[in-house]
């Protein structure tokens, strides 16, 4: 009736499933899955990120392989009519998909190896690490870049950031610098394979001081959204991390929408947490974000000088 020329569910199908709808409507079928990584595919543009993404859409595909090659018959082995059965095409696919997982895991693992070296690096001169989480398009690139001076990319399109960039960010109450990290968004039933491939970059998250997490607070799912972000934070291992909520996009909110104030606190899994509206477009909020950034360096900071080992460390010249 729509003139259709494929179908796409937004939930994740078995490729069993995958096969009998398509043979039942005679067009492509695809899932949630595969338009996530079409997505993916897109935004990649470092090698990490594309490393990521290949992994990802290879583990998807190996699963589906069944009805790509159903139509394909056993092929013959062996000289002459008295040959054996060689093998399915399904099969040469299957190890052709296999090596190629290998080798793309063997090459995050060198990622891997190489953000693990920069963060022992970051722990020796003693760095205060922010990593910026939220729901994808919430605005955390515009804040990041609000708040560095950066340049990162950054759009009104799903997934706009999927390779971490991470930036000195001068705190002057703190009188420090600290490390701010723009990191991958998240999604409503974000499969569990991409949580998996992605976890070079998501592990900036998990290796946080502080989490800023960033909300829409223009869209009225954004109690919603903030229960996929912290599920997601479980999911990986970092749901023990302090975070600080930061409700963005307040310029675009209506005159009876705006908080009376621009900072309070707000209950997150049982517990009350810093919450601190602002406009990243506008850089409004930006300076109370900064002080509680600092407040929350320093009281970090004042707890590590309790250990003699800890004041020793921190009061060494150079550092």
């Amino acid at each position: 009736m729509h003139g259709a020329v494929e179908v796409l569910f937004d939930q994740a199908l078995s490729p069993a499933q995958q096969r009998n709808l398509e043979r039942h409507m005679e067009l492509p079928v695809y899932d949630r899955t595969l338009l996530i990584l079409e997505i993916f595919a897109q935004r990649a543009r470092s090698h990490e990120g594309k490393l990521q993404v290949e992994l990802a859409r290879l583990q998807y595909l190996s699963t589906r392989l069944v009805r790509r090659w159903s139509h394909l018959e056993r092929q013959t082995g062996g000289a002459g009519v008295r040959g054996g059965p060689g093998e399915k095409q399904i099969e040469l696919d299957r190890r052709m998909i296999d090596d190629a997982i290998k080798r793309t895991k063997e090459r995050l693992v060198k990622v891997k190896r190489q953000r693990s070296t920069q963060r022992r690096q970051r722990e020796r001169r003693d760095t205060f690490n922010i990593s910026l989480v939220g729901y994808t398009n919430a605005g955390k690139s515009t804040l990041f870049n609000a708040l560095v001076k950066a340049k990162a990319y950054a759009a009104d399109q799903l997934f706009a950031t999927l390779d971490t960039t991470t930036r000195q960010l001068y705190l002057g109450e703190a009188g420090r610098t600290v490390s701010l990290s723009d990191t991958v968004g998240f999604i409503r039933d974000l499969p569990h394979g991409l949580v998996e491939a992605f976890q070079a970059t998501l592990q900036e998250a998990v290796d946080a001081d502080l989490l800023l997490h960033v909300v829409d607070a223009a869209n009225p799912h954004y109690p919603e959204q903030v229960e996929q972000v912290q599920k997601v934070l479980r999911e990986i291992g970092a749901a023990e991390i302090p975070q600080l909520l930061v409700f963005n996009k307040l310029d675009v909110l209506g005159l009876e929408q705006r908080p009376a104030v621009l900072v309070d606190t707000f209950e997150l899994d049982g517990k009350q947490i810093p919450r601190i509206f602002v406009s990243a477009r506008e850089s409004e909020g930006l300076d109370a974000l900064r002080a509680q950034l600092a407040a929350t360096v320093l009281s970090a900071r004042a707890s590590l000088n309790m250990s003699p080992v800890s004041d020793t460390h921190l009061d060494m010249p150079g550092l």
